[in-house]
């Protein structure tokens, strides 16, 4: 196989933003990314006034580029934008958390939440810190799935910070524990992206290995605000084994790297009879990304769910919870990689 989009953005990773101290990726002065055969093209948009700096970040991209197997042709181009020396994004780190990761699908229906809530868990299991949010403003399931209700909410610091509510050792913050049950969330672009902006940078997280975003389906409001508040680490893209899922799962991995967020790989959810097998590693084949794993269809798994009580922690030997489980080991494994 070439080489792929994501090697490339996980190779700009390894270039540092001399004045920010995160990589170029998170500190968004990547804006453009074209790989065809052998030939990788780069457009960094940087606002730094000194010409040797800006010069130092694109010989380190070139080089690190030219060096990777596969890339036969390396062009960079350095843009500065119009209103110089003046900051374009807002992406801010979460002091403490190693790992953001999306959690996201082309559609409704497939089952993310569940997969969402029973990573987290099964991370929490493997002795990780784990952290959950609930980016559905919408639609806000993670509290019935982990058992929590409205009258269950997140405490607050002397400085105004939410403190998340924790349940089977995850930390969780979801708008369903703000808002009363039959409260409906009518909002446009900039209330969302005031929530998730709270969500993520004004709740006391504390240190942890994982933060998983649940986010809502499709590719609106709230995937944009996420990769433009934090530096997220990669997504998950979750899809149905069935051929019609295929063309959400691209749309989806297409949103994400157009922001220059790496695809962490593809989660198969409900492989069985009714919806078939294998389209998991097809999609992932095709987009040159990871199959993580797939998790068959069984009532057990939505029943658990029901019941605020993943299936990972009440029935930790089910095929189901075995297949979470698993899934979440390649994951750390893939993220281990990419950091060294």
């Amino acid at each position: 196989m070439g080489v792929t989009r994501d090697t490339i953005v996980n190779i700009l990773r390894q270039v540092q933003d001399p004045k920010l101290g995160r990589d170029i990726v998170s500190s968004g002065m990547v804006k453009e990314i074209r790989v065809e055969g052998g030939s990788v093209y780069v457009r960094l948009e940087i606002a730094f006034p000194e010409n040797d700096l800006r010069e130092k970040v694109r010989a380190e991209a070139n080089e690190r580029l030219a060096s990777c197997g596969g890339v036969r042709e390396v062009r960079i181009d350095v843009t500065v934008p119009q209103r110089y020396g003046v900051t374009l994004s807002k992406v801010l780190p979460i002091a403490g958390v190693d790992h953001i990761l999306a959690v996201a699908s082309g559609k409704g229906g497939v089952g993310k939440t569940t997969v969402a809530v029973n990573l987290a868990c099964a991370l929490q299991g493997l002795g990780y810190r784990v952290g959950l949010m609930d980016g559905d403003i919408y639609g806000p399931n993670v509290p019935l799935m982990m058992g929590l209700d409205s009258d269950t909410q997140p405490g607050v610091t002397p400085d105004k910070k939410m403190i998340p509510v924790e349940r089977f050792g995850v930390k969780i913050i979801s708008m369903g524990l703000l808002a009363s049950p039959d409260q409906a969330i009518v909002w446009r672009g900039p209330m969302l992206h005031k929530a998730v902006t709270q969500f993520l940078q004004q709740v006391k997280w504390g240190s942890l290995d994982y933060l998983f975003v649940d986010l809502p389906p499709g590719t609106g409001d709230v995937q944009i605000s996420l990769v433009q508040t934090v530096p997220v680490s990669s997504a998950l893209i979750v899809r149905l084994p069935q051929e019609v899922s295929l063309l959400d799962a691209r749309k989806a991995a297409a949103m994400f790297r157009t922001t220059g967020v790496s695809i962490l790989g593809i989660v198969e959810n409900m492989t069985g009879e009714i919806f078939g097998w294998g389209g998991g590693r097809k999609t992932a084949a095709e987009l040159g990304v990871p199959y993580l794993g797939q998790i068959p269809l069984q009532t057990s798994v939505r029943e658990c769910g029901d019941l605020g009580n993943p299936i990972v922690v009440a029935m930790p030997d089910h095929p189901a919870a075995r297949g979470f489980v698993q899934t979440a080991k390649s994951l750390t494994e893939i993220l281990s990689r990419v950091r060294t």
